[in-house]
């Protein structure tokens, strides 16, 4: 995926390059490909509907820098940073996120927090989620080479909005999780009642 785009308008110096060279060491092909395309779908939503779009596919492009560390890793940062205890009832769903945005701060230096809410918050929403967190939140669900049940309604409500498509998201997410008998973290179910009670749907 040949792109003449760079990031440094974020962090000056940072190199789209050697953001891709840092990825490729420490991601397997599936993971890597997935997180180019969520890049360009976010950027795609944040041209169409007036994000930034380089905070979008910056953040599309990490979202899930860190999804195939190790438990103890994640473990290791929540208590490094002191972010909340309860963390660690949950996992790696949870953690790639909320937890990858801190990973994504030591190691590339990254301290943009529009780019870094939306890393945390792409799995799991927010109550307050600006353009760039919707881009990427939707952009994950609907790239190219996702197929499941709903995926073409999901689709479809991107083009509607990125309000319908965020409120979709998280209740196509909430059955799937009661319908696994997983639990769900807690912020899930506030944002799934926030975005559910605007009526997009």
């Amino acid at each position: 995926m040949a792109d003449d785009f760079d990031y440094d308008d974020i962090k000056q110096g940072l190199k789209r390059e050697d953001i891709l060279n840092q990825m490729q060491d420490t991601l397997s092909d599936f993971r890597y490909g997935h997180c180019l395309r969520v890049e360009k779908v976010a950027r795609g939503l944040a041209a169409e509907y007036g994000g930034d779009v380089n905070r979008a596919g910056l953040a599309g492009l990490l979202h899930d820098y860190a999804k195939e560390r190790d438990d103890q890793e994640f473990i290791d940062t929540i208590k490094k940073h002191d972010l909340d205890p309860d963390l660690l009832n949950y996992n790696n769903a949870i953690w790639h996120g909320i937890v990858g945005a801190e990973i994504i701060k030591d190691e590339l230096g990254i301290y943009d927090e529009d780019v870094l809410n939306a890393i945390r918050r792409h799995t799991v929403g927010s109550t307050n989620m600006t353009q760039v967190d919707k881009c990427v939140f939707v952009g994950d669900f609907i790239e190219p080479e996702r197929d499941f049940p709903g995926i073409d309604e999901a689709r479809a409500y991107a083009e509607k909005s990125l309000d319908a498509a965020v409120a979709f998201e998280l209740k196509h997410s909430v059955q799937h999780l009661v319908d696994k008998n997983r639990t769900i973290y807690p912020a899930t179910f506030v944002s799934y009642n926030y975005w559910i009670a605007k009526g997009e749907l």
